[in-house]
């Protein structure tokens, strides 16, 4: 839910009196949860080679900001990635596949941030199946070279907002299908808009998918500083409101509540406004696959950023869960006919970059530190 500044005080009962009471420009500029930010420019700084680069890995884009991972240290140069199930998200991701796919954006990126010194990792994963970690890894020194992609490391962002009118070019499109296939301007990407918005809906009108997504809501800087994942709602307006008792957890439960119906107009409407699609994949759906889906997910989004594009996930139709089986089934038929799974579905186009997410500090996701 956007509103304007006018409107916000408005809605609180006389612009004026709160602006005046509250300090609006102080206010707002107090409102950047600088803590659960922080982990952005710490990226690099630790001693411990694997540490260095683990403060990157965190950066990655994970399922609903879960962050599910968890990590060891065993030796002088060895390191176990672990997920951690407390984060799981039963309802939308009831096989851990798309938390699965975070992990493997994980591991590719520590492995780029250990390649920028010349590091190399020799990765073996699932070592003792799927009661085991997810993957051990040791750091090999002078075995690596440095990926041009990582470059774009700290400006990459998960888009949300709406995109802008203007078309994906050829060119633009040429740099991203090693990592999936793009489509835009075309009928293809209408019927994928069409698709993306269809499945957005049943998940906005399926009590216990919403309902996941509202339980993860952080609500203003306080709550985002205190437990940096999930679904980080803030900025001066949004904590007003929360102030005031116009936004809630209860209300956002509320599919009639206006903020609600709100929120939801909001995504079809960046879903409508998306010029292209990016869809990846995979001729199988072992957790191997998922793993190499997440470091092709990756990799699609630094070239984006390189290529001035903005992308965002929209795997609402690859849930699988039984009131998305229709549309799970209808994008199956079209890009995995012959048995092989789709692993993400996204939107691409240009806009505005959208600002960092927060982030548990690595020493929250450390067993042994």
């Amino acid at each position: 839910m956007t509103l304007s500044r006018r409107k916000t005080l408005g809605i609180l009962g006389g612009g004026t009196v709160v602006a005046a009471t509250l300090g609006w420009t102080a206010f707002a500029t107090t409102r950047t949860p600088t803590v659960a930010l922080a982990p952005w420019d710490k990226a690099g700084s630790y001693d411990d080679m694997r540490l260095r680069a683990l403060s990157y890995a965190l950066l990655a884009p994970n399922p609903h900001n879960r962050q599910p991972w968890e990590a060891e240290l065993i030796g002088e140069a060895t390191l176990a990635i672990w997920r951690d199930p407390v984060r799981n998200l039963p309802v939308t991701d009831p096989f851990a596949r798309q938390l699965t796919i975070g992990m493997g954006c994980f591991l590719d990126l520590m492995r780029m941030a250990a390649a920028q010194e010349g590091i190399g990792i020799e990765q073996t994963l699932f070592p003792e199946g799927e009661t085991g970690p997810v993957a051990v890894c040791r750091f090999v020194p002078g075995d690596a070279k440095p990926d041009p992609l990582f470059a774009h490391v700290m400006a990459r962002r998960s888009h949300i907002g709406l995109f802008d009118p203007q078309q994906v070019g050829a060119d633009a499109q040429t740099v991203l299908t090693p990592y999936a296939q793009v489509f835009a301007n075309s009928a293809e990407a209408d019927a994928l808009r069409d698709l993306a918005s269809e499945a957005w809906l049943i998940e906005a009108s399926t009590a216990d998918a919403w309902q996941e997504s509202v339980d993860l809501l952080r609500i203003g800087k306080t709550e985002i500083n205190a437990q940096p994942d999930g679904i980080d709602v803030g900025g001066p307006q949004m904590e007003l409101l929360a102030m005031a008792g116009l936004f809630s957890r209860e209300a956002a439960s509320d599919p009639n509540d206006p903020g609600t119906i709100s929120a939801v107009e909001d995504t079809r409407a960046a879903i409508a406004s998306s010029p292209g699609f990016v869809v990846q994949t995979s001729a199988g759906n072992t957790r191997h696959d998922q793993i190499a889906a997440g470091a092709s997910w990756l990799r699609l989004n630094l070239a984006a950023t390189g290529a001035g594009l903005a992308v965002r996930p929209v795997s609402q139709a690859l849930q699988e869960y039984p009131e998305m089986s229709e549309v799970y089934a209808a994008i199956h038929s079209v890009y995995a006919p012959d048995g092989g799974t789709v692993q993400m579905l996204g939107l691409l186009g240009y806009a505005s970059r959208t600002a960092r997410t927060p982030r548990w500090p690595i020493e929250a996701r450390m067993r042994n530190v």
